[in-house]
């Protein structure tokens, strides 16, 4: 877990998987978890997929290895496969991680353009949330809106997000989406290049499964500096 690299993490794992001792059911699923991590990092997402299908198996954190498999299912291309995975990962969580599996479902969604969907659950993702609350909302807002709807007040909402926790990271994202629906161009740039700096510098992981994200960033921004 501790490995600086895919490569050297893979090799952890399979160096584990390999022993000729018993192997704990949970430490079993967690190896395999991590081989399927550093697939997924070397981008290899048809293996890093079946390795979570395996780990699976195990039922061991079943929530946390389905939004693996969501990952991998998405970044091959599999939309469907990938919210059938965060659907099940919803249903099998225990409340304290539900928002999050909801909410992850509802950025898929909204990055696909299917807002009515998203909306579904980032409405769920809300009711369920207990500190990430002002995010998730922010996230449901954007949905409404382009869906078309007339919603809240969005400085109000603009202003909860960027003083809480969660309006940090990717928080950054929803708030550069806001601010520009808001009128603000200057506001949305900043949130918009911090959140794109932060994505393309961070982990290889966090780059993979975000890159609807900086498309949607980019685009956004290429809109203000055209007019």
């Amino acid at each position: 877990m501790a490995a600086r690299t895919p490569r050297s993490r893979g090799m952890y794992a399979r160096r584990g998987l390999a022993t000729r001792a018993p192997i704990d059911r949970t430490v079993h699923a967690m190896l395999l978890r991590q081989l399927s991590l550093a697939l997924y990092e070397g981008r290899d997402f048809l293996k890093a997929h079946d390795i979570a299908l395996q780990a699976l198996e195990l039922d061991v954190l079943a929530d946390v290895l389905h939004q693996d498999a969501a990952r991998a299912a998405l970044a091959s291309g599999d939309i469907e496969q990938a919210l059938a995975h965060l659907r099940a990962a919803a249903r099998r969580s225990p409340a304290s991680r539900r928002a999050f599996h909801w909410w992850t479902l509802g950025s898929i969604l909204f990055i696909a353009r299917r807002y009515r969907e998203a909306e579904s659950a980032l409405l769920r993702a809300s009711r369920w949330s207990t500190k990430d609350r002002p995010l998730y909302r922010g996230h449901l807002v954007l949905s409404q809106l382009s869906a078309g709807d007339v919603t809240c007040d969005l400085q109000q909402l603009i202003d909860e997000l960027a003083d809480a926790p969660c309006g940090q990271g990717y928080g950054r994202f929803v708030l550069g989406l806001l601010t520009f629906a808001a009128g603000n161009k200057r506001a949305s740039r900043k949130y918009l290049e911090a959140f794109i700096e932060r994505t393309t510098a961070s982990r290889p992981s966090l780059g993979i499964a975000l890159e609807g994200e900086v498309k949607v960033a980019r685009e956004t921004l290429a809109k203000i500096g055209a007019n």
